[in-house]
């Protein structure tokens, strides 16, 4: 007759990540952002836990409205009964229709207290970080959704310099246009523009990898929205670790006492 199992002791760790804890709501349809992540996030003490909110393969200012109602939700099943130092919205262009702050509140419904980012307000101090003055905008965009993001960053002072796109609609295609065309399409963008830093939006366009290679050869700063907010994330976890090989971003810390604007997110 078998008897009951033999009783251990045990230990539980403080908590699971020893430098930052960080959660990532990223959109159902979304294929790239958690590569680009692992790569960007690959530092010791350092973890990243996904959740997905539903999400329209068409990437429409009604579609992109329509996921506001159910982000509490996809925040329910984001690690329940772990702490989280930071949590992420992983959508550029929702981030900018539903609003960073509305945005920033559904996550604290959830989470009270956490910091929390989002591709566009993670772009936006990402390029105040870097000095950015003209910026030529890339994007897989219609206009509907690209115009209205030039004109975001235009408001906080910038000169969006140029702009171009690869006018799909589709984010299962989006997630697939190759660096190959990302590349080609970025210097073409910035050939022969008054332009300081590059910006590349939408999580669902991985060039988070290309970063180095397109500073080598531009000579200017570039970003992403994956890269932006990956660096945010960990910036507003309280990592401020400068890390090599990610682009000059990661290289430098975030003063949130300067960041006028952006300390909604900072709890």
């Amino acid at each position: 007759m078998r008897h009951g199992a033999v009783s251990f002791d045990y230990r539980l760790k403080p908590r699971l990540d020893a430098v930052a804890s960080i959660g990532l709501v990223a959109l159902a349809s979304d294929a790239s952002i958690e590569r680009d992540w692992r790569g960007l996030l690959d530092a010791d003490g350092v973890g990243f836990y996904v959740g997905r909110v539903a999400s329209p393969a068409e990437v429409t200012r009604t579609g992109l409205l329509a996921m506001e109602p159910l982000l509490v939700d996809a925040m329910r099943t984001l690690l329940p009964e772990s702490p989280l130092d930071c949590v992420a919205y992983a959508c550029t262009s929702a981030s900018m229709f539903i609003g960073e702050q509305r945005v920033s509140d559904l996550i604290r419904e959830v989470r009270p207290g956490v910091a929390a980012t989002n591709p566009m307000t993670a772009s936006r101090q990402a390029l105040a970080t870097l000095g950015a003055r003209r910026v030529a905008l890339l994007t897989p965009y219609l206009d509907e959704i690209s115009l209205p993001m030039a004109e975001r960053l235009e408001a906080d002072g910038l000169d969006v310099g140029a702009l171009g796109s690869f006018f799909n609609a589709r984010d299962p295609d989006v997630v697939r246009i190759d660096h190959d065309s990302i590349v080609d399409a970025a210097l073409k963008l910035v050939a022969g523009r008054d332009v300081d830093t590059l910006f590349i939006a939408c999580t669902a366009l991985g060039a988070s990898s290309l970063v180095g290679d397109l500073e080598a050869r531009t000579g200017l700063s570039v970003t992403t929205s994956n890269h932006a907010m990956a660096w945010h994330a960990l910036r507003l976890a309280g990592d401020q670790r400068p890390s090599s090989g990610r682009g000059r971003l990661f290289t430098l810390p975030l003063d949130v006492t300067g960041a006028k604007g952006f300390a909604v997110n900072v709890p």
